[in-house]
Formats: structure tokens, sequence, C-alpha cells
């Protein structure tokens, strides 16, 4: 292609072919602008990013392969290997970065301006191949010893990995030997997942357009299915049903405790001992009787009036055996006549109350 590097061009009147080529003869480099600062030393370049780095002016992330105009410079050697320098300029600030080649490590390395981002990581845990360094060259050159042990580490280590290259051999053969079947599979699979995809899309676009909603559904899981289910699940009555089925409750429930059990019993003998002491009474099936205070004492003083006696004496004797009727067959009722327990008087007043039938009544 160079005999073709003339054509096209434009060639003054004046132009001397013994003077050199048109740019030796119009006094400029054929690199134009890029080697304006060439008296200097430097060469302007395209330079490509060799690693990630952040940038110390505006401490932005600068990708790997972003291109930059750089001044190319040379500032020494690595033995017969030139060492250049690289300076360029942040496209998103004013701050400038230098970079320079390490032929020693076959790298860049970071002079100024900028920092590398460190995301490196030893080669040997990951059971990668790793090629020998100059100094273990050497030595393997120079020590028989240490080569015997290095190539006894080779075998050991060859031994351990047998297994696992064995399974990778396989694996390749069994799945990517037949390059038809491999398409076939993936294709098969592929087709399978757009399938469940394209479901998937349905009954969410059918959700979102019963809730009214605009917004992207993640998939579901086993925690949101369960929490769905619990959210699902509804009391079996309302709180209007509630609020009346207490309302019943309470209206239908005595006003007064219940007088069952041992307490209410306890209270009632408290309460018979207090009236016994003002007024006697007679404890029967039926309730208890009360007689007026002047009559009884006027029959109780009365010694020469033997009837009243006798009726005294019969009415402690019954009043006796109610009490053991009443205690062996507490629920049972006796019906007996008013006067073989009370004489008639005019004055007397009578109180009925059946505590037993009461309490189960209102319970």
């Amino acid at each position: 292609m160079g005999e073709r590097k003339g054509q096209n061009l434009y060639y003054p009147p004046d132009y001397d072919p013994k003077v050199g080529g048109l740019n030796k003869f119009l006094g400029t480099h054929a690199l134009r602008e890029r080697a304006r600062k060439l008296h200097m030393g430097i060469l302007i370049i395209r330079f490509e990013m060799p690693y990630n780095i952040w940038c110390d002016g505006c401490n932005n992330h600068i990708g790997m392969g972003v291109r930059y105009n750089a001044e190319k410079k040379k500032v020494g050697m690595y033995y017969s290997t030139p060492v250049y320098q690289f300076r360029m300029k942040c496209h998103l600030c004013d701050n400038h970065f230098e970079i320079k080649t390490d032929p020693g490590n076959l790298d860049y390395v970071i002079v100024s301006g900028a920092r590398r981002q460190e995301n490196r990581w030893d080669p040997t845990e990951n059971g990668q191949v790793v090629p020998e360094t100059k100094e273990t060259q050497k030595r393997l050159f120079d020590d028989p010893m240490f080569r015997l042990e290095h190539k006894t580490g080779d075998e050991v280590g060859a031994k351990q990995d047998k297994p696992r290259l064995g399974k990778l051999v396989g694996r390749n053969e069994t799945v990517w030997k037949d390059d038809y079947e491999a398409n076939c599979s993936l294709r098969r699979n592929f087709r399978k997942r757009r399938k469940e995809l394209e479901e998937t899309s349905v009954n969410d676009s059918l959700l979102l357009a019963k809730s009214s909603l605009d917004i992207s559904l993640l998939p579901e899981t086993e925690n949101d299915r369960n929490m769905a289910t619990l959210l699902s699940l509804q009391p079996s009555r309302s709180i209007d049903e509630k609020q009346s089925l207490t309302r019943l409750r309470i209206l239908n429930s005595p006003a007064l405790p219940s007088s069952g059990g041992l307490i209410p019993a306890i209270g009632r003998l408290k309460k018979e001992k207090l009236l016994s002491k003002n007024t006697p009474l007679t404890i029967n099936s039926l309730g208890i009787t009360f007689k007026n205070n002047k009559v009884e004492k006027e029959e109780i003083h009365t010694e020469n009036n033997p009837k009243i006696q006798v009726n005294d004496e019969k009415h402690m004797e019954e009043t006796v055996k109610d009490k053991e009727v009443n205690q062996t067959t507490p629920n049972t009722s006796v019906i007996r006549d008013d006067k073989d327990t009370v004489p008639s008087k005019p004055n007397s007043l009578t109180l009925l109350a059946d505590y037993s039938s009461s309490g189960e009544d209102s319970g």
C-alpha cells in the first residue's frame, strides 16, 4: 500500500522531489497535531486503560478499556527494553494521572493522579495453571535437588487432580460430543422455560388488572404462599355478630350471682346464726318461719300452759328431724302442715323462702 499513499494529494507548483517527501517539503510531520510536542520527546498516542482505576480528582470509577489521548515519553530502560510513561487527562474532571510500563513484571504501574482498583486474586487458589517465575526457572536449571523436589510435587498434584480431570473430560464427551443433541437439549430447555415465563406473565397481568396496580411483580416463593394462606383465613364470626352474641349472653344471664357452692352455703349458715339470736326459726324443705318476739315471750313465760310446752317440744323434735332429712336428701322436699310445726297465732308473721330451689333456678 506504500505506492498508493501519494495519490490524491496536492503538490504545489514549486515542489521539488529532490528535497524529499511532501511532508518534508512543507515542513510538517506525518502525524500532524499528534507530533506537536515531538521536539520535547513527547508523542500523542491513543492509550487504552489496562485495568480499573479510581480518579483522585473526582473519585469516579474509570473502567478498563476506556481510551484517552495520552502523552507518551521515554523515562528509562529495563535492560534493553525501554520504559514509557503516559500522561492523560480525566474525562470527568481536570485531574491528570500518569501510568508507566513495568517490563519486569509485565504490568503497568500508576505513578500519580489515580489508584488501582484491587480485585486481583491468587490463581493457585482457583486451581489455575500458573507459569513458573524466572527465579523458579533459574533454580530448576541450577539446583538438581530442587528440580527433583519440584518434579515429585508435580507428580503428587497430577495424581490428586486426575479424578477431577477425568470427570471433566467425561462430561465434555457426553454433553458436547454430539453437537446436534446438545443443541436440541438446549432448545428444549429454552422452550420449556419460555412457556413458564409466558404463563407467569399472564397470571401477573391478570392480578395487576384486578388490583389496579402498575408495578413489576417478583417471582413467587414458599414464604409468600404461606403468608397468603394466613391472610386468606377469615374469622368465623364478624364483629357485629360477636357484639350481638355478647349482648344476648348478658341479657340472659342472672343479675345476681349463683347461690350454689361452698361460699354461698357458708354465707347462709352465718345468716341463720344471726337470725337465730333475734328470732326463733324453723327450717324445713319449704323455707324458714319467723315468729313475733312478743308472742313467744308470753308463751315461754307462761308456765301454767302445758299445751304450749308440749308444742315447743314437738317443734324442736320436728326441726331436728327436718335437719337430718335435709342432710341425707338435700334435693328432696317434705311437705308438712303448718299446724304441726307452728301453732296458729293471730299475731304471727310468716316468711317462706326456698333457698335451695332458688339457687338452682337462678343458676
